[in-house]
């Protein structure tokens, strides 16, 4: 998903429902990229001025090297794009800002470039992800008076929806206000869709009566039946607005960082601090033997964001003042296996910092790859999670780094 914060907490993602095939904006012939190779997909925006559309830009290294978006990349339709990742496809989705939106779809050809695959057309969306071999949407209610959310299943493979249907979000919640769902994530054969409970009504909107309790609605797929809510009173919420708290490692465990910042009528009244939780492989229950307080040793610092490395570790991203949309400036390494916390070393300085990508690349081999651009430039930084160390890498010319992806040449 793209990562422009100006705009990033304030629109959902549009995705199209439909298909349209579209070859105009295939690439001119070039030099053939033998089979089995990848290239980086760099989204970035142009500097020029507000308001502008991403260029899609096609790298061969992160740790190296330039790109440009002068004359160079595939402009997107549309200012505000978010990007997701699933069966060796790049789909950028457009906000349509009370318009019909849009999903590209591309695929990497032989000479290495994208290559327009579809067109999409549908309502906004507000959480998606890939589960299977489709991406799960789903068009959130906010309204107290008409509680019902649509969700939506796309095969990534025939480019078009093959199911959808309604869940009832104050059914969800059960507790008077509605669930609001942060992110949907694939863990085992369910779909975990992490909510914050929301009063929708009243002028506070996103403002709940709930601030220290974290829930988790559990759905079976493929029928997207609510099978059950977990809930664990030690965090807060997880995961933020449109972002991710849910990660599954290695061994098929799950682990769920809350920021701790659910408001009421415009205050902060998370009383619990910012911190890790665990749900075992096979499990539909927190576990209630981990725990792990972050912002204890992290100086009072709270998680924005995480990219994960692999092997239990997190490159996150930090910040010291809360607030409901904040994002993070400053970067640490979480080792959820050994409850360790670590600073990064070699990452501009807080102050320098003007955006940073959620949507970042990793092999979980260690390392990470985060977009940071600072009041000098944008570049892609390779994160080490072994020694917390950061160094730059690729430098994006006459842009904003906003998401960073990765895709092997079709075959």
């Amino acid at each position: 998903m793209k990562t422009n914060f100006n705009y990033f907490y304030a629109f959902a993602a549009a995705i199209t429902i439909g298909f349209s095939s579209c070859d105009s904006d295939d690439p001119k012939p070039g030099p053939v990229t033998p089979a089995g190779e990848s290239r980086f997909i760099i989204a970035s925006t142009p500097l020029a001025s507000d308001g502008v559309a991403d260029y899609l830009l096609t790298a061969e290294s992160l740790t190296e090297g330039s790109v440009s978006t002068v004359g160079n990349g595939i402009e997107q339709d549309g200012t505000y794009r978010y990007y997701v990742t699933h069966k060796n496809k790049f789909f950028s989705m457009l906000y349509g800002q009370g318009n019909p939106g849009a999903v590209t779809t591309y695929e990497l050809n032989s000479a290495g470039e994208l290559k327009k695959l579809s067109d999409f057309q549908s309502e906004t969306v507000q959480a998606f992800g890939p589960m299977n071999d489709d991406i799960v949407m789903a068009k959130i209610s906010r309204n107290s008076a008409d509680p019902v959310s649509s969700w939506y299943r796309l095969d990534a493979d025939q480019l078009q929806i093959v199911a959808d249907g309604k869940w009832n979000q104050k059914e969800i919640s059960d507790n008077g206000e509605q669930a609001f769902f942060t992110w949907v994530t694939q863990v085992g054969d369910k779909l975990f869709a992490p909510y914050f409970s929301m009063k929708a009504c009243c002028n506070d909107s996103f403002g709940t009566s709930y601030p220290d309790s974290a829930w988790i609605a559990v759905f079976d797929y493929p029928s997207m039946e609510l099978n059950k809510v977990i809930k664990d009173d030690r965090t807060s919420f997880i995961g933020r607005y449109f972002l991710s708290g849910l990660e599954v490692d290695e061994m098929g465990d799950t682990y769920a960082f809350s920021s701790s910042v659910a408001t009421s009528n415009g205050a902060m009244t998370s009383s619990l601090p910012s911190a890790f939780t665990k749900i075992k492989k096979g499990e539909l229950e927190f576990d209630q033997s981990y725990y792990f307080n972050v912002e204890e040793l992290a100086d009072g610092y709270y998680i924005t964001a995480k990219t994960y490395a692999g092997n239990g570790k997190f490159i996150l991203t930090m910040n010291k003042e809360k607030g409901a949309y904040t994002t993070g400036n400053r970067f640490g390494v979480a080792d959820v296996y050994n409850k360790t916390f670590t600073w990064v070393s070699g990452a501009p300085a807080e102050a320098a910092i003007v955006q940073v990508t959620t949507n970042n690349y990793s092999e979980k081999n260690g390392f990470a790859y985060v977009g940071i651009t600072t009041d000098t430039g944008s570049w892609v930084y390779e994160f080490d999670a072994n020694t917390a160390t950061a160094k730059q890498g690729l430098k994006v010319e006459g842009g904003r780094i906003t998401a960073i992806s990765k895709l092997g040449v079709a075959e």
